[in-house]
């Protein structure tokens, strides 16, 4: 895999490895503590090693993954900005830009500040950004580095005049894409007259400069029906159309390079096929799909456009957890040790698929989570197993734990550790 570009700080990642595990990682075990991530790792642990409830990833799924996001932009012909705050996990970032990732997207100033701690110099950031002291180091960092590229989102002439004056005498403009929305949706602007109108403002203003157009058609649907697939098409269309507009006006004049940018996860066939054909020397379409690196048992699963068109190489899920039950007070009723702390449930509740030492599961289906606990019905788990369950939505599990193993197998009998994800949320 040819390597990218020095667009983070590798040195700075590498030393990950040399953090030293102790009680704050509620993934180390206590025989690890004291121990480095790169000593530990050393030993060759196997799950057995580790306490339940445990989250973890699947190490050859994470490289199918990988390569199969790169090679299928890389066949469309175009970009991949992920979006990292599916993961907050800085190794991972890295591991996607060696794939060949053009940027990382963020979602907020947080992040942007650990993406920058960690030396990221293509920030593509999917919000508007208000904040004055934000804005003027940001606006520091890229006078002071040549090679640094932040792209913030817009919606309103209001925001625009308010990132305009903070950044008044500020060393060097921020770029900025207008972000088109739709109604009854998230952010962005609801028709293409008032997307027009934040553009000209931009264009005026001194502190910044239009870099592009950009939205979230995953805020319009929800699933893969026709209507859904129709409103998306619709929405992209539309935002072809702005940016068509918006360079016949002359208003990308300042810019060297111009980005189209949307695709999550659900729906980057549908932006792609649409929105490709716009890409020329100076313009690059580029998806920031962020779920597709751990994929998902549930959501993703069922909406993935690899899914959807039984492609050759879908995804698969690298995301796993590991629970115990620990009381079976009732008939058919089985209390495993991981809960709403642990564990994702606001797009599907997690899905029993196997037991230690003992095989797949045939029936089984979690109804509830508490804080702590999952209930588990309809099976002959007894107290003492250990259930592993598929999980849906990665983007609220990675930011439950601030460690995560990767197993060599989540599919082995015995599943070995061979790496610790270190994640900052």
């Amino acid at each position: 895999m040819v390597q990218a570009p020095q667009v983070m700080d590798r040195a700075r990642v590498a030393a990950l490895a040399e953090e030293r595990l102790d009680w704050r990682f509620k993934a180390a075990p206590a025989a690890a503590w004291g121990a480095t991530v790169a000593e530990y790792v050393a030993t060759r642990p196997t799950l057995d090693d580790l306490a339940t409830p445990l989250v973890t990833l699947d190490a050859g799924a994470l490289d199918h993954n990988l390569t199969t996001m790169a090679a299928w932009c890389a066949k469309a012909g175009v970009g991949l900005a992920p979006h990292g705050k599916t993961t907050m996990a800085p190794a991972l970032w890295q591991r996607q830009l060696d794939a060949g990732a053009t940027a990382i997207t963020l979602a907020n100033l947080p992040q942007v500040n650990v993406a920058r701690a960690f030396g990221l110099r293509r920030i593509h950031l999917a919000n508007t950004l208000l904040d004055p002291a934000g804005l003027r180091r940001l606006s520091a960092a890229l006078a002071a580095d040549p090679g640094f590229r932040f792209t913030s989102w817009v919606d309103s002439v209001r925001s625009v005049e308010l990132m305009d004056a903070a950044l008044r005498g500020a060393p060097a403009p921020v770029d900025v894409c207008v972000e088109l929305g739709t109604p009854g949706a998230r952010t962005g602007c609801r028709t293409l007259a008032e997307a027009r109108a934040v553009a000209r403002a931009v264009h005026a203003a001194p502190g910044l400069r239009l870099t592009g157009v950009s939205g979230y058609e995953g805020a319009i649907a929800h699933d893969a029906t026709d209507d859904s697939l129709a409103a998306v098409a619709r929405w992209v269309t539309d935002l072809a159309e702005l940016h068509r507009l918006l360079d016949a006006e002359g208003l990308y004049d300042q810019a060297d390079e111009v980005w189209i940018t949307a695709g999550g996860s659900a729906y980057f066939d549908t932006v792609t096929e649409l929105l490709a054909p716009l890409a020329d020397p100076r313009t690059r379409v580029v998806l920031r799909s962020g779920a597709y690196l751990a994929h998902d048992d549930g959501f993703y699963r069922g909406i993935s456009p690899l899914a959807r068109s039984h492609a050759d190489r879908p995804f698969r899920s690298a995301l796993h957890a590991w629970t115990r039950a620990v009381s079976s007070p009732e008939p058919g009723l089985a209390l495993l040790d991981g809960g709403k702390r642990d564990l994702s449930y606001d797009d599907g509740l997690p899905e029993p698929q196997l037991v230690r030492g003992r095989g797949r599961l045939t029936g089984g289906r979690i109804t509830a989570l508490n804080d702590q606990h999952a209930f588990l019905r309809d099976t002959d788990v007894r107290v003492g197993d250990i259930v592993r369950l598929g999980l849906s939505h990665p983007c609220t599990v990675f930011d439950k734990w601030t460690l995560i193993p990767v197993v060599d197998d989540a599919d082995a009998e015995l599943p070995r550790v061979v790496d610790l994800v270190r994640t900052f949320f």
